[in-house]
């Protein structure tokens, strides 16, 4: 399908790389949203998630899903068209409602569901629910709730659990993203909770102004259902919140499974049809709270992202660039700058306790096996792979140390794309000797990283500031 670009057309929102117009295909007369992207201002890395964004988009097609129709690329401008939706955001068209109640809150989230369960099939996770990517077809009463914005969305194989980077929205988060463990689609069914728990009393389950106290609070799956508002919610309704929340990902209720909850299934049957006015009042709250944070620029993120979300704009302030936020609404992406260089700064802190510990398989779990060195032990040589750090694993690390105390001083990361970093930093080590000795040794570090598989591996390191035979840079061990 070719939709041709009427010229001028009416602009639906503009981003910092991007413009939404509402377009027309001259063909049929049909109105669609064109997201027309500057690829002239797009980094490589950037250029990769909006081929990754139009690759997952095209695969999807549900009623429920924004759909893509076509992808065209031009000389310096990318265009990606999309179903044109004008019924606005989920959560705003029900505090227009005069009636809302819970089983009308059930036919919303199954819906969502439905959306996501096609995701899920198809290899997809959103990772970036929330009630700004839930929009609605039409203005048009009971029209299709719509999920859009798949520019966080990574692809799957199978139950396929990893580290694919910290993303999503504070206050949509799953414990296992916050926790930094490998991750998958229950991430989707997690922030499916939340927005379940907001569908029903109009406010979050999690809720703090700190947000370390808000990810201590997701992280233990502190939640409760308070009097008086969730007095008057049923059973299972809650039971199907307490199953998408919950704790350990292995058993939090699928998709497919929750679409086969009594209280979606049977909604007619289980779920109460009492106007909720209570819930109406505080997702009016709600609302304000969030579109008043939208307003406040931040410098908190600089993330550039650029995916199909057409609601937060990026503006530049004193010649930074900077973004919206929406306090607990706003998107978060920071596998992009900060939290990679963290990772790094992390996996050679694991790397140096394997050193210290004398835990060899550890280091080798870390380490490329073909790992190449420069240090002061090979006397300026070039070495290559295990045998080389196992022999000071094997007859001096460990056994002529009473303890060791590494610190990192001014480490800098210098990250070479999404998959390869360099850390520089400078090595203090502390130790006892055998004799009961304290020492200090200082060395300069350089380690090269590349990631295979989601996995960070030291593929070379450089030290200097040793002595000859000091191993690993413990400068006496006599």
């Amino acid at each position: 399908m070719i939709v041709r670009l009427k010229r001028e057309q009416t602009k639906l929102s503009k981003g910092a790389f991007s413009v939404v117009r509402r377009c027309v295909q001259k063909s049929t007369g049909l109105e669609f949203a064109a997201k027309i992207i500057n690829t002239k201002k797009l980094s490589a890395r950037d250029f990769q998630k909006l081929e990754r964004e139009a690759r997952i988009c095209r695969k999807l097609q549900h009623p429920n899903i924004v759909r893509l129709h076509d992808s065209i690329q031009e000389e310096n401008f990318h265009y990606l068209v999309f179903d044109l939706v004008t019924g606005g955001e989920l959560f705003e068209d029900i505090v227009a409602r005069e009636f809302y109640s819970e089983a009308d809150a059930s036919h919303c989230i199954q819906q969502i569901l439905e959306s996501v369960n096609h995701c899920h099939q198809n290899g997809v996770v959103h990772r970036d629910l929330k009630p700004e990517n839930l929009l609605l077809a039409s203005k048009a009463k009971g029209a299709a709730v719509k999920l859009a914005d798949f520019g966080l969305a990574i692809e799957v194989q199978g139950e396929q659990q990893a580290w694919f980077g910290f993303a999503g929205t504070p206050g949509y988060l799953s414990p296992e993203v916050l926790k930094k463990e490998p991750y998958g689609k229950p991430v989707d069914i997690w922030a499916c909770g939340v927005i379940l728990y907001i569908l029903l009393v109009g406010y979050p389950p999690f809720w703090d102004e700190d947000q370390h106290r808000l990810y201590a609070q997701i992280k233990a799956g502190a939640y409760d259902y308070p009097s008086p508002e969730w007095d008057t919610v049923t059973p299972e309704a809650k039971n199907l919140i307490n199953q998408m929340l919950t704790v350990n990902p292995s058993k939090r209720i699928t998709a497919a499974d929750a679409l086969k909850h009594p209280w979606i299934c049977q909604r007619e049957r289980v779920a109460s049809v009492v106007h909720r006015q209570e819930t109406v009042d505080c997702l009016k709250k709600f609302n304000a709270r969030r579109k008043l944070k939208g307003a406040i620029l931040t410098t908190m993120l600089a993330t550039r992202n650029f995916s199909s979300r057409s609601i937060i704009a990026n503006k530049k302030e004193n010649g930074s660039q900077v973004k919206e936020s929406t306090d607990s609404s706003t998107t978060l992406e920071d596998d992009d700058i900060k939290a990679r260089r963290q990772e790094i700064i992390k996996m050679t802190e694991q790397l140096i306790e394997a050193i210290n510990t004398g835990d060899f398989e550890a280091y080798t779990k870390i380490c490329d096996p073909h790992l190449t060195a420069f240090e002061p032990e090979a006397m300026g040589n070039l070495v290559e792979g295990m045998d080389f750090h196992k022999f000071y694993f094997d007859n001096v690390l460990g056994k002529n140390c009473k303890a060791v105390n590494t610190t990192i001083l001014n480490p800098h990361v210098h990250l070479l794309g999404e998959d390869a970093a360099c850390i520089a930093y400078v090595r203090l080590t502390q130790y006892m000797d055998k004799h009961g000795q304290a020492h200090t040794h200082q060395s300069e570090e350089s380690r090269v990283w590349h990631k295979r598989d989601n996995k960070w591996q030291n593929v070379h390191f450089h030290r200097s500031g040793g002595n000859g035979g000091a191993a690993f840079g413990f400068s006496s061990l006599k």
